[in-house]
C-alpha cells in the first residue's frame, strides 16, 4: 500500500470514530424503498443498519410497499387508480392493503432477527381521510395526523428497532392508506431525528435534469451533493412544472423535514453495497443532502488547528506544491489563516498575508485530496478575497509552480517578479520559478480549487 493509499485509510478510520461518538443515542429514520424490499441487496442493507443499532444509534426503519401492494391487489382483482401518484384506496381495498404493507414490514423484521436485532411493529400513528380533492375522493387513503411519539421513544429505550408500516389509523380505529415518505418525515420531525434517510433502488438525482439554483453543489459525475434549505425551497419552486417526478417529492420531503427541525435529509441509492455507512462514517457523501445546520465553513484557523494543519499540508509540501512550513511559522501568523471544516475535520487551508497597506498574498491553499473535485479551494479563496475586499486592498496576488491556468480562469493575470512589493521581491526563490499572478479586487467572487504556495 503507497503512502497516498495508507493516509487515505487512515483518515477514513479518523472520520468513522468521529462520527460514531457524535451520533450514539442519536435517532436515525430510514426509509426503505419498496423496490429494495424485493431485490437481493436487502439482506446486505439490513446488515449494514444492524451495525448502526449496535453502534449506539437508534434505528427506526420505515418499509416502502408500493410494489407489494400492487402485487397483492392483482392476485385478489382490486383495481385502484392513482390521481398524482396518489392511490385511491376504496374500502375494499384496505384489508389487502394492510396485508401487503405488514408484510413487508414482517420480512424485514426476519432479516433483521437473523443478523440478532430485535425489532416490534405497532400501531403508533393517528390518521385521518384525505378527503375530497379538486373533486376526488380519495376514500380510504389518509394523511398522518399525529404519532404516538412517547411509547416509540420507550420502544427505543428498550433498544429495539420499530417498523412502521405505511397505515394509520382514526380515532375509533378506522384503518388508512399512508404515504411512507410522508410517514417517514413525519417521525423524523415528530422525534426530533438527527437524520432522516430515503433509500432508492438505484439512480441519482442528476444536475443535468433539474434548473439549478446558484449555490447547489455538484459533484464530477452530475450528482446533485448538497442543498441548503434555501435551496432546497428554490429547486423546488424552479421545477415545480415536472410532475410526478420521483426525485422531486423526496427533496420536497427533505425540505419540509429540514425546515421543521431534522438537522439533514440523505436521499441516497440503497443498492449500492454499504453506501449509507460512507454516507453517515465519511463527511463526502455520495448521495443527495438537504441540510439544516451548517454542514461546511470556513473559519479563522486556531492554534489548536496547527497540527492538523500541518498533517493536511504534508502531501503538497512532498509534491513541490507548498513550500515546508513549520509549527513555529504557522503560530507566528496563525491570524492570517482560515481552514474549511466539515464535522470537526479540517478538509482545507488558506492565508492572506499582508505586504503593506495597498496589497496582499493568498498563500499556503491546499485542499484535502479527496475534496479537490468539490469547489472547496475556490471557496477558500473567496473568503480570502472578501477578506482583503474589507480591509479596503487594492489587488491581492500569488505564487504557483503548477496552478496558473486555474488561476487565470478567475480572473487573475500574469504578472512579474517586479510587480511584486519590495519586501515581497526580496524573499522570491527563483530555484523555484514560481510564476506571480494578481487580481483587481472588485465585489466578485472566484470560485475553482487550490496550489498556490
Amino acid at each position: 500500500m503507497n503512502k497516498t493509499s495508507l493516509r487515505e485509510h487512515v483518515e477514513v478510520i479518523r472520520q468513522a470514530f468521529g462520527y460514531v461518538d457524535q451520533f450514539t443515542g442519536e435517532i436515525f429514520v430510514i426509509k426503505i424503498s419498496s423496490g429494495l424490499i424485493a431485490s437481493p441487496f436487502i439482506p446486505i442493507l439490513i446488515k449494514d443498519l444492524v451495525l448502526l443499532h449496535r453502534m449506539g444509534i437508534r434505528i427506526i426503519l420505515v418499509p416502502g410497499a408500493r410494489s407489494r401492494i400492487d402485487e397483492v391487489l392483482a392476485t385478489y382483482g382490486i383495481q385502484c387508480k392513482r390521481v398524482n401518484g396518489i392511490r385511491i384506496s376504496p374500502p375494499e381495498s384496505i384489508p389487502f392493503i394492510k396485508m401487503a404493507a405488514f408484510d413487508v414490514s414482517n420480512k424485514i423484521m426476519t432479516v433483521l432477527a437473523e443478523y440478532g436485532a430485535h425489532a416490534v411493529l405497532g400501531n403508533w400513528v393517528k390518521a385521518r381521510s384525505m378527503g375530497v380533492r379538486n373533486g376526488i375522493d380519495f376514500q380510504s387513503s389518509g394523511i398522518v395526523e399525529r404519532l404516538q411519539s412517547d411509547i416509540v421513544e420507550n420502544v427505543l429505550a428498550d433498544r429495539l428497532i420499530p417498523i412502521f408500516p405505511n397505515i394509520g389509523w382514526s380515532a375509533k380505529g378506522k384503518p388508512y392508506n399512508l404515504s411512507s415518505n410522508e410517514l417517514a418525515c413525519t417521525i423524523s420531525v415528530s422525534l426530533k431525528a438527527a437524520k432522516l434517510f430515503f433509500l432508492t433502488n438505484g439512480g441519482r438525482i442528476r444536475a443535468q435534469e433539474y434548473n439549478l439554483p446558484e449555490g447547489t453543489n455538484v459533484a464530477d459525475d452530475g450528482t446533485i451533493t448538497q442543498l441548503t434549505v434555501a435551496n432546497a425551497g428554490l429547486f423546488l419552486e424552479r421545477n415545480k412544472w415536472k410532475k410526478r417526478d420521483p426525485s422531486l417529492e423526496l427533496i420536497n420531503f427533505a425540505f419540509q423535514a429540514c425546515s421543521a427541525g431534522v438537522r439533514r435529509v440523505h436521499i441516497i441509492d440503497g443498492a449500492a453495497e454499504g453506501m449509507i455507512l460512507k454516507e453517515i462514517f465519511t463527511n463526502r457523501g455520495l448521495g443527495t443532502m438537504v441540510y439544516a445546520n451548517q454542514h461546511e465553513n470556513i473559519r479563522p484557523m486556531t492554534s489548536a488547528d496547527i497540527p492538523e494543519v500541518l498533517r493536511l499540508m504534508q502531501s503538497a509540501i512532498e509534491d513541490e506544491l507548498l513550500v515546508p512550513r513549520t509549527a513555529a511559522d504557522l503560530e507566528e501568523r496563525v491570524d492570517d489563516y482560515s481552514v474549511y471544516e466539515v464535522d470537526g475535520t479540517i478538509h482545507g487551508c488558506g492565508a492572506l498575508h499582508l505586504v503593506d497597506d495597498r496589497r496582499a498574498e493568498i498563500a499556503a491553499v491546499v485542499v484535502d485530496e479527496t475534496y479537490e473535485n468539490l469547489g472547496i479551494g475556490g471557496k477558500i479563496i473567496g473568503c480570502l478575497v472578501d477578506r482583503a475586499i474589507a480591509l479596503r486592498l487594492k489587488a491581492v496576488f500569488v505564487l504557483t509552480t503548477q496552478t496558473s491556468d486555474w488561476f487565470s480562469r478567475l480572473g487573475f493575470t500574469e504578472a512579474t517578479v517586479a510587480d511584486l512589493p519590495p519586501q515581497r521581491r526580496k524573499r522570491y526563490d527563483p530555484r523555484r520559478k514560481s510564476l506571480i499572478l494578481q487580481k483587481r479586487l472588485t465585489r466578485r467572487k472566484v470560485k475553482g480549487a487550490s496550489g498556490v504556495e
